[in-house]
């Protein structure tokens, strides 16, 4: 049976863990890409569907290219990043189901239902995107999700050979720096969010 964790992995995770615009100067190395991506595949997804497709931008090549379809501060924090990951999502990807989830013919629950796959698609790529923040905090990283860029423009530029794959967010991604973080926005209390039925 599993246990709470402790408050200090909470914290971690959690209350103390922040939004960085800034990273210091320390490397990210390959290999913690792979341990990040070998925890978010663990998160649940619908029917195990697993639509995020990430492209890990470490070249300075690649980190330029982004950079030209964010917003100018955004493409700022792209390029002093170590690494920035654009997290996209795989319309198609029911075409995987007959090996992620071989319980049912759950491929064709998608096939010619282009807003039912989208919306899927959508969800939990979205919902992968958090595993990734929090598969990124657990491994001693810091995050700085964000929007703020065209994302036709990254698609055509980075996902030219897949189009069923479009870009959902992106996230920079390193060792965050303390200075760069902004005083922590108000956390609501359960009352003003919340309604037990």
């Amino acid at each position: 049976m599993s246990e709470p964790l402790s408050d200090s992995a909470l914290d971690q995770l959690f209350r103390a863990a922040r939004t960085y615009n800034g990273y210091l100067d320390k490397p990210v190395s390959e290999a913690q890409l792979h341990a990040i991506w070998d925890l978010v595949k663990f998160g649940p997804t619908s029917a195990n569907s697993l639509p995020a497709r990430i492209i890990w931008c470490v070249s300075d090549e690649a980190k330029q290219k982004l950079a030209a379809f964010a917003l100018p501060a955004n493409a700022e924090k792209i390029l002093k990043a170590p690494v920035t990951a654009i997290i996209g999502m795989d319309n198609e990807f029911y075409e995987n189901l007959p090996d992620l989830f071989p319980h049912a013919d759950a491929r064709a629950w998608f096939v010619g239902n282009d807003a039912l796959a989208h919306t899927t698609a959508f969800r939990n790529s979205s919902l992968q995107g958090g595993y990734f923040i929090l598969a990124a905090r657990a491994l001693g990283l810091d995050t700085g999700a964000m929007s703020g860029f065209d994302n036709a423009g990254v698609d055509a530029a980075f996902f030219t050979d897949q189009p069923n794959v479009k870009s959902n967010f992106i996230t920079t991604l390193g060792y965050g720096d303390p200075a760069s973080i902004f005083d922590r926005s108000p956390r609501p209390d359960f009352g003003r969010f919340n309604r037990i039925a």
